[in-house]
């Protein structure tokens, strides 16, 4: 049996009726995401693009030392999912996972995601036309040292071919026990349907 739908053709012309058709249905779409997003993730498997290993590896390693250094669910789950925006946002894949882990962690990780991208140049960036110091410009924000570590313990390390990493099975039931409710985000009334 198909499931019961809203049949207004104009948002603005939604009810009440309506929304009690989709509020479930959405808060049961909601609580796939963290599959979804290790679907997502998986997409990055075999993308060497040059690289000593693959970008779906990478991300695995970046977690692995995280967690074997005992940080704690939330930023491991920043360390593994720190550069899924690569599949989609070649251009700007740190705001793009900043995007998706947004709802579910602290602002200190969001930052610190967010601006991965441009500390971790420090280590490239002149080897490719770029200046290197661009992460100065961040030196003073209060999560700068934050990031700096992120990138120098878990990023910077993170493209040893020969290291052992934890398989995707280790991160995926603490994926779920971090993207199981937003701790902010405008539809959080969404989850709380049942």
């Amino acid at each position: 049996m198909k499931p019961k739908r809203a049949t207004f053709t104009r948002m603005q012309d939604s009810t009440r009726e309506d929304w009690e058709i989709i509020k479930p249905q959405a808060a049961e779409y909601f609580s796939r995401l963290p599959e979804r997003v290790l679907a997502h993730l998986r997409l990055l498997d075999g993308e060497f693009s040059g690289f000593p290993i693959d970008r779906y590896q990478h991300c695995l390693q970046a977690a692995t030392l995280a967690l074997r250094d005992g940080r704690d669910d939330e930023y491991v789950v920043c360390a593994l999912l720190h550069d899924i925006g690569d599949t989609t946002g070649s251009y700007n894949h740190p705001e793009i996972a900043a995007a998706i882990l947004k709802p579910f962690v602290s602002e200190a990780n969001l930052w610190m995601i967010e601006h991965h991208g441009i500390v971790q140049g420090h280590n490239f960036f002149h080897h490719i036309g770029m200046d290197r110091h661009m992460r100065d410009q961040l030196s003073e924000h209060p999560h700068y040292q934050r990031t700096l570590e992120f990138v120098d313990r878990y990023d910077d390390p993170a493209f040893d071919a020969t290291a052992r990493t934890c398989p995707i099975e280790v991160f995926e039931p603490i994926v779920r026990r971090v993207m199981k409710a937003p701790k902010r985000s405008i539809y959080r009334t969404i989850t709380e349907a049942g």
